[in-house]
Parts: structure tokens; C-alpha cells; sequence
């Protein structure tokens, strides 16, 4: 079972990062501009980020798992405040 069954892996031309729940896209989206303003980055209004470094989608990606992290642990101890 290697990567090269139709449609798996990334060279198969499926997407792997689709959202498990779909309704949250308007809220990562949200996640994703303030994150890259808070880093001084900035995002092109039609969302095409293949100009960029891999150092600067790289750290953007980072911050933003972090701030995921941060209010999935919230959210476990009962705290809603970040």
C-alpha cells in the first residue's frame, strides 16, 4: 500500500488538509489574517500565497497551529479568555 494509489498522498492530486468541520473555514480564515498581521505579514486579497518563502509560510503556519493549540487547551480547562 504505497503512495501510489489513485488519489492518496500528495502527489495524487487530492487534497489531505480539507477541514473536518467545514463550518469552522470562516473562523480559520479570521485566524489567518490576524495571525499574518500580527506576524507583519501580509496576504494578498486574492489569497495566493505561492510568492512567499517557505520561511514565511512556515512561520505563519507555526503561529497559527500555537494559537489552535492555545484555545484547544482553553477550551479543556474551562477557560474561554486568551
Amino acid at each position: 500500500m504505497g503512495m501510489g494509489q489513485a488519489g492518496q498522498g500528495r502527489r495524487g492530486g487530492s487534497r489531505s488538509n480539507n477541514l473536518v468541520v467545514p463550518q469552522a473555514n470562516a473562523a480559520l480564515q479570521q485566524l489567518k489574517y490576524e495571525a499574518a498581521q500580527e506576524l507583519g505579514v501580509s496576504i494578498p486579497q486574492d489569497g495566493y500565497m505561492g510568492n512567499y518563502t517557505s520561511r514565511e509560510t512556515g512561520s505563519l503556519g507555526g503561529y497559527i497551529t500555537k494559537r489552535l493549540v492555545q484555545m484547544a487547551e482553553q477550551q479543556l480547562t474551562g477557560r474561554s479568555n486568551m
